[in-house]
């Protein structure tokens, strides 16, 4: 579930000093996606680059790791907390290992948000690598695909860190910091966390999680 305190005490950000978000950086329109594409356009993110005072840090460490275009990949026997830990494995399509490479692009990911003192990191929900609350629960491709509740690779090297970590779908805590932004927004109070959302609480009711 996406950290609302935590969002709640977030900085009124400046033009001077403005508030440093990592992003996966195909929310930012970078044609980074697996087909070279940037997977459409995502308003809730979009909405950010608008601001002075905000400083957007968007980085794709599958790019980073594996360039662009590249093989779809997904997390098999666990989610991205199990693969830092070496208990589940990062698999292409065609069933190439890719945990070493997902695992350095997590570091990677780390050094800059370290680097750069971020305080917020805005991802893109599902992706082996960047997904904060749903990822597949192994390939995506066969005909009955899972979901599983948890994070990417990426998202759990930077939660174990220390940073918080929310996706283009929780809606409820973007609107929250889009008020820590712009003092005259209203906050909509009818808008839902990724967790909250129909589909995921129908979803993973049946599956039982």
């Amino acid at each position: 579930m996406t950290d609302i305190h935590y969002l709640n005490h977030l900085r009124i950000p400046t033009v001077e000093d403005p508030l440093r978000i990592l992003v996966s950086a195909c929310l930012t329109g970078i044609m980074c996606g697996v087909d070279g594409d940037n997977y459409g356009e995502y308003p809730s993110v979009l909405k950010l680059m608008k601001y002075k005072n905000v400083q957007l840090i968007p980085f794709c460490p599958e790019d980073h790791s594996f360039g662009t275009p590249r093989e779809m990949c997904d997390i098999h026997g666990g989610t991205g907390v199990d693969v830092l830990s070496g208990k589940a494995k990062v698999l292409t399509e065609s069933g190439v290992d890719w945990t070493a490479g997902m695992i350095n692009a997590s570091e990677k990911m780390l050094e800059i948000a370290i680097q750069k003192k971020i305080e917020l990191a805005v991802m893109m929900d599902i992706s082996a690598a960047c997904g904060s609350q749903v990822i597949y629960d192994g390939n995506r491709l066969v005909e009955d695909k899972k979901y599983q509740i948890g994070m990417g690779v990426c998202a759990a090297q930077l939660f174990r860190a220390g940073f918080k970590v929310i996706s283009q779908r929780d809606f409820a805590a973007l609107e929250i910091l889009y008020s820590k932004i712009d003092p005259e927004h209203v906050v909509n109070p009818q808008a839902n966390d990724h967790d909250q959302h129909e589909w995921y609480l129908e979803y993973f009711k049946k599956s039982g999680e």
